[in-house]
């Protein structure tokens, strides 16, 4: 199963949906908008049939919100989402909902993932950018039963998912929080960055995304 932010209803991101679907993930679902093509929305692309899940509670934002099932051999439940920046003025209320649906959740394995531009103070920034809201948010979920899956497999390990284009400093932005229900099915979490086509050694960090991939392998 992949998860993609910031796609968009243009063509390029069409064509990604379609090799997606070409390499073996067929099943899609998207927060596109048809009115909105050039907003930045979320896509799910799946081994496994995906339908839209209904939840009472969540953010009410539907472009960066996008709860589905997923119907593997282990079916689970998946939020994707887009937090918003701190500047937007949503990132309280969206961590808010989140919190609250992390906290009435009675809808079997799941896990929330995407890039939540959020994380721990003084342990996922090279630089200080996350308060004290940052901090109750994580330490939120993990109350509510939501495990961070880099921190639970990694402990206090420092890993960064961006860079600041200006100053370069790194930023643990993307995480997968995975229900307790789920959590012994956990068997590693990495982070990957893309490569140039053809290149078999290192090259520059943000060749295909600007993000690093993350990357969570569940036993069968």
């Amino acid at each position: 199963v992949v998860v993609l932010s910031e796609v968009r209803g243009t063509p390029p991101s069409l064509w990604l949906a379609e090799e997606l679907a070409r390499l073996g993930l067929p099943h899609q679902r998207s927060s596109a908008d048809p009115e909105q093509p050039a907003a930045n929305t979320l896509l799910v692309a799946s081994r496994w049939p995906v339908r839209r899940l209904g939840v009472r509670r969540g953010p009410e934002m539907p472009l960066r919100w996008l709860p589905v099932r997923v119907h593997a051999p282990r079916p689970f439940a998946l939020g994707a989402m887009h937090i918003p920046n701190q500047v937007t003025g949503l990132k309280g209320g969206f961590h808010a909902t989140v919190t609250d649906l992390a906290r009435h959740w009675r809808s079997g394995p799941g896990m929330l993932v995407g890039d939540t531009n959020t994380g721990r103070t003084g342990l996922d920034e090279q630089s200080p950018v996350f308060g004290p809201n940052s901090e109750a948010w994580m330490l939120g979920l993990e109350a509510a039963g939501w495990h961070d899956a880099f921190r639970q497999l990694h402990g206090e390990r420092r890993e960064y998912t961006w860079y600041s284009p200006n100053a370069g400093n790194g930023f643990r932005l993307d995480q997968a929080f995975v229900h307790r229900s789920l959590l012994p099915s956990v068997r590693a979490v990495r982070h990957e960055w893309g490569r140039e086509a053809g290149a078999s050694s290192e090259t520059r960090r943000d060749a295909l995304s600007d993000h690093a991939a993350l990357i969570v392998d569940f036993e069968g």
